[in-house]
């Protein structure tokens, strides 16, 4: 997405690794969001730490200077900051390490394609077109590649005058630790030459840590440190320097001792700087790289306050485990040398994926929210522990997470890591096997960190524990690895069998009955009481899920079982929560005795309270009503069931023209073009006149309780991104598109960060509904365990989108009525196509099949190698 302007104003763009933090760059590339201190950072900036170009003539005049930034986008009077500090911030201006009022460049203009960014920066004055390119070392299937805690910055300069001019790129680094053990120091380690940071702790201590600035240019010169003193003497004197043309006087690095403050404004470290040069004849272009690479390897549990009794309690030993990345690389130095070697053939993988996927010609904010929320996955939102696992929050604040533990129904949403990294996927459930089982058999809805330690006493919850087993199926038929699933069916069976365990103190299902009778805890944060379609759709998708994985898994007789209440569960549902345009609730919001029943441990140990606090919570006294139900209400997430069941290949689990009723009656009732008169009573994340799909509507007013549904009003991109995904994947592709493009429109760069769709939090995790925006377009399917995939685009004529799975990705194409399934990365061995045609090749070349139900079964596996293509002629 190409932005300039006012649209520039709430960017960061983030660059990094997965689990391993990210640099956020501003709008006008300004280093803005420092977040790989194991800590969210939202605005947490790292003092000067900038980029600058120089140009001077053959006889050593300065011909211009430029920081590579283009002019600040807001904050004109200070960056709000409360009350955290004097004599910076709001009140006092942009801060001076903003570097917003020395020269910078007038015309900044963003293409922001995830994972890359290219600003390019122009000026009446600088004699030369500049492209600074920064992208994060993203590819599908290589997990570890995309885990190195790197961030990669290319300048290019192209010499557009008539005369030769030598030209500078310099690298400002500043080292965060202001303890007097901290140093900076040039290296030159074979073709780079390295500015290391160190705080120079114990390498086993908590707060141990490196950054490291590199480049490969040849011809460098360098300071190890800025000049010390006091005001502004240090950017004075580095200003005047770096003015001066030639290379830089070095300054070596000289133990802090005592010495207070370094530089400037928010500095307190030391600032270093590495300046490149090179000699450019005129219409010559040359790209300078630099590496930021960053090494704080030791975490621990710094968010619940009562850890030594809850490691007592579990029997471990401490609370402190390493990020995954520190067994990729020994120190900073160490990753930007990785990310050099790999450089050239990383680089190519990266823009060859950024090239296919932006390639997609899905509707411009279908493709958007598909492609650019992909930057939650190297935010801190997601950590990678020890030993590879995934662990996440649900989004991040300012310096912490928003609710911690992979959240199982917040993390249902999220489709994307599933099909681009497999691998890891498939640790959240294997972590959840291992450690999530409650006392009473159910799954926790939340892990602790470090793992081993119980979440504690709290429900299990409905979409959680049946979304929970639609991953593992989801996980089985990306994968193929039936052993996988054989090693996962006790966890899988356990999860279902909780609705009807006698051990489930919320007694979902007690009769077997296919019917959600119980108490039911879900995402938004309160229970149900009643049967409702949200809910019965995720129980009924488990089921038909879990009968199939029960019967491979030799478990004939739970098979048998699982699909009778599914039948079950699915006539009476048709017949009772179906009201004849949407799936809705059904609960008696006054039938206090039969609530007052489900009062259990859950609300207080003590029996004798446990009635009184069920009540205090949930009882509405003033006019006898249960709160937080749904009753006759349209609510967003009544077809997600079926949703996910289509997405996974689970099938059909109500009656097709039920569900396509549910979903036009959600945008009738639930979309909004403008909230100008729309009331809301809960957060707000769309206003003025702003578009978007609130959560729950009553179309008959009668039938809304006087306490609804929590959130009843609000707009959440997630929610919404699940509920345009099924349009689209119906066919509906007008509504889809008009509910995408609410989204989008609300996080355009001028009022909401595009890389960063908000919830309880930053980068929150739910808005990877999105990504499958690319499987409803394409009809994209998949079932490894048979050796299948399939496409079924959605309309008709020209039409190119990305698929993936692993590292097995490419393009899907139809082009003149030809269908065209080729492979860009990795292997792929197939034995069925699942594409309507009459004739199919591969390569060209003639390929024996047979073709049925719109299905190609080939006499012989074949083994897809980059660059090959599936061919099917109509």
């Amino acid at each position: 997405m190409k932005l300039k302007g006012e649209r520039l104003a709430q960017v960061s763009f983030p660059v990094g690794g997965i689990g391993a933090g990210c640099i956020g760059i501003a709008g006008n590339g300004y280093l803005e969001q420092w977040e790989i201190f194991n800590e969210a950072g939202k605005f947490r900036h790292n003092g000067a730490s900038h980029f600058l170009v120089r140009a001077e003539s053959m006889d050593g005049q300065l011909v211009d200077i430029r920081v590579l930034n283009g002019d600040l986008p807001r904050d004109f009077a200070g960056e709000p900051r409360g009350t955290e500090t004097m004599f910076n911030g709001f009140g006092w201006g942009p801060d001076a390490d903003t570097f917003a009022a020395l020269p910078h460049f007038k015309e900044c203009e963003l293409n922001g394609e995830f994972p890359v960014a290219e600003y390019t920066l122009s000026d009446p004055h600088f004699p030369g077109k500049v492209l600074l390119t920064t992208w994060s070392r993203f590819v599908p299937g290589e997990s570890d590649t995309s885990s190195l805690p790197v961030a990669i910055f290319e300048c290019e300069i192209r010499n557009d005058t008539a005369s030769t001019l030598n030209y500078t790129m310099a690298g400002t680094l500043l080292n965060p630790w202001s303890n007097i053990e901290a140093t900076n120091a040039i290296e030159h380690n074979g073709p780079l030459t390295q500015l290391r940071l160190c705080n120079n702790l114990p390498e086993d201590e908590l707060g141990f840590g490196e950054l490291t600035l590199s480049t490969d240019e040849p011809v460098v010169s360098c300071q190890e440190m800025w000049y010390r003193g006091r005001w502004s003497d240090g950017l004075e004197t580095y200003w005047r320097n770096i003015t001066t043309p030639g290379p830089l006087t070095p300054r070596p690095f000289t133990p802090r001792g005592n010495y207070g403050r370094m530089s400037f404004g928010r500095s307190s470290g030391d600032l270093g700087t590495i300046a490149a040069h090179f000699t450019l004849e005129p219409g010559v272009s040359h790209v300078a790289r630099f590496v930021i690479s960053w090494y704080i390897p030791n975490r621990a549990n710094t968010w619940n306050g009562n850890m030594d009794e809850l490691l007592a309690k579990s029997g471990l030993r401490e609370n402190r485990w390493k990020n995954y990345y520190a067994s990729l690389c020994k120190n900073a130095a160490d990753a930007a040398r990785i990310a050099f070697e790999e450089m050239e053939e990383t680089r190519t993988k990266v823009f060859a994926f950024r090239d296919a996927i932006h390639s997609s010609t899905l509707p411009a904010a279908c493709l958007e929210g598909a492609t650019e929320n992909l930057a939650v996955l190297i935010s801190p939102t997601v950590l990678r522990l020890e030993n590879g696992e995934i662990w996440g929050w649900e989004g991040v604040g300012p310096r912490k997470g928003s609710c911690p533990g992979s959240c199982q129904h917040v993390w249902n949403y999220a489709q994307a890591m599933s099909l681009l990294f497999p691998d890891l996927e498939r640790t959240m459930r294997e972590v959840t096997a291992q450690y999530g089982a409650d006392e009473d058999g159910g799954l926790s809805i939340r892990l602790m960190l470090p793992l081993g330690i119980p979440w504690g006493a709290f429900h299990s919850c409905v979409d959680g524990v049946c979304g929970e087993v639609m991953k593992i199926y989801r996980e089985w038929k990306v994968s193929g690895d039936t052993e996988w699933l054989r090693k996962l069916w006790a966890t899988a069976k356990k999860a279902v069998s909780y609705a009807w365990d006698e051990r489930n103190p919320d007694r979902w299902d007690p009769d077997q009955s296919g019917i959600l009778t119980g108490r039911q805890h879900h995402t938004l944060d309160t229970e149900l009481f009643g049967p409702s379609g949200w809910l019965m759709g995720h129980y009924l998708a488990a089921l038909k899920a879990a009968t199939e994985m029960a019967r491979i898994c030799g478990d004939e007789a739970f098979g048998d079982l699982c699909d009778s209440i599914y039948r079950k569960g699915r006539k009476w549902c048709e017949e009772h929560l179906f009201n004849g345009e949407y799936f809705a609730q059904q609960v008696d919001v006054k039938d206090h005795g039969k609530f007052v029943s489900y009062a259990n441990k859950y609300d207080s140990p003590n029996p004798d309270e446990q009635v009184a606090r069920l009540e205090d919570y949930y009882w509405n006294s003033e006019v006898g009503e249960i709160k937080y139900q749904i009753g006759g209400g349209c609510e967003i997430d009544s077809h997600l069931g079926q949703l996910y069941a289509s997405l996974y290949g689970i099938g059909e689990i109500w009656d097709a023209s039920m569900n396509d009723s549910t979903l036009d009656a959600i945008f009738k009732y639930n979309y909004k073009p403008s909230m100008r008169d729309w009331a809301n009573t809960w957060r707000v994340y769309a206003l003025n006149d702003e578009a978007g799909t609130v959560m729950c509507t009553w179309p008959h007013a009668e039938s809304k309780p006087a306490i609804p549904l929590g959130y009843n009003c609000e707009v959440m991109t997630g929610f919404e991104w699940a509920f345009g995904v099924h349009l689209a994947l119906r066919g509906k592709l007008c509504e889809a598109e008009a509910v995408a493009s609410a989204i989008r429109g609300r996080y355009d760069g001028k009022k909401r960060n595009p890389w960063n769709e908000i919830e309880c939090g930053n980068n929150y995790v739910r808005a990877l509904a999105s990504y499958a925006m690319l499987q409803a377009f394409s009809g994209f399917r998949y079932d490894m365990s048979k050796k299948m995939i399939g496409f079924k685009p959605q309309g008709s004529g020209e039409f190119r989108c990305f698929w993936a799975l692993g590292a097995a990705w490419g393009v899907f194409e139809v082009h003149n009525g030809v269908q065209k399934v080729q492979l860009l990365h990795g292997t792929l061995e197939l034995e069925r196509l699942a594409v309507e045609g009459t004739a199919l090749t591969v390569n060209d070349q003639a390929v024996g099949a047979e073709y049925a139900n719109g299905e190609w079964r080939l006499e012989k596996p074949i083994l897809l190698k980059p660059q090959d293509c599936l061919v099917v002629r109509c």
